[in-house]
């Protein structure tokens, strides 16, 4: 039986990257041993789309993206670029120092943590 999943987001600056995630967006964490942190992570769903087998993306999802960015804003995130209407929801890009960028977005899609899907 499946009981969760772990992501992985390498890094050229694991150290920036694990203050990033800990220190502006508080995500709960572990030491896993030698300073190694495993984050919490909030509910999540998976979904396929079309593209490089092997390729994977990592988005977090919020309910109210101007209040998250504003709120990220404040603790030092910096956006990647404007806020996009997409089908499936608003989304935008996050830096995460030594680690590239990931998503956040705004789903305007049927959920399956919502019970809607």
């Amino acid at each position: 039986m499946l009981t969760g999943a772990h992501s992985i987001l390498f890094a050229d600056d694991p150290a920036a990257a694990r203050a990033f995630f800990r220190d502006v967006l508080e995500l709960p964490a572990v030491d896993a041993g030698g300073g190694w942190l495993i984050f919490a992570l909030p509910p999540a769903e998976a979904a396929v789309h079309p593209g490089p087998a092997g390729d994977c993306r990592l988005y977090l999802m919020c309910d109210d993206i101007a209040a998250t960015m504003a709120d990220l804003e404040g603790r030092g995130a910096e956006f990647t670029a404007p806020v996009i209407r997409e089908r499936w929801g608003l989304v935008t890009g996050i830096r995460v120092p030594g680690a590239g960028e990931i998503g956040l977005y705004q789903p305007t899609h049927p959920s399956p943590l919502s019970g809607s899907g």
